[in-house]
């Protein structure tokens, strides 16, 4: 007799976990990070990692803008400040296989000095 309500109960509390507020909120957690970069604005990208307790390698490639990386999305939005902070909390591989420098001179970025600051991060050893 208890059965059906019990299974009700818990086929609601499975429903509430699946349908949680974290998607969203990543997803605007990573909205955040696209405008930061966009704006060139490296300390409130700083600040909104640092209050999330995030390291920008973890969730680089999490974080998709305008369906660029982020580097390529500080390249397109002329934020070579952000895009050295961001260059710089990577690690040299991980920007060697990007493919990232290629494609920036690729696209017309090669004067750009988020360029150098790539190609001497990426021959960084980590």
């Amino acid at each position: 007799m208890r059965l059906l309500p019990t299974l009700f109960c818990t086929a609601a509390l499975g429903a509430a976990v699946l349908v949680s507020p974290v998607a969203h909120a990543d997803q605007q957690l990573a909205a955040s990070i696209c405008d930061y970069v966009a704006a060139n604005d490296r300390n409130r990208l700083r600040k909104v990692l640092s209050d999330y307790r995030l390291r920008l390698r973890n969730v680089y490639d999490g974080v998709v803008c305008n369906g660029e990386s982020l580097i390529r999305h500080a390249f397109r939005s002329n934020a070579p400040d952000v895009g050295d902070f961001i260059a710089r909390q990577l690690p040299g591989s991980q920007i060697t296989d990007s493919g990232d420098i290629d494609w920036a001179i690729a696209n017309g970025f090669a004067d750009s000095p988020l360029v150098e600051s790539l190609r001497s991060r990426a021959g960084a050893t980590d």
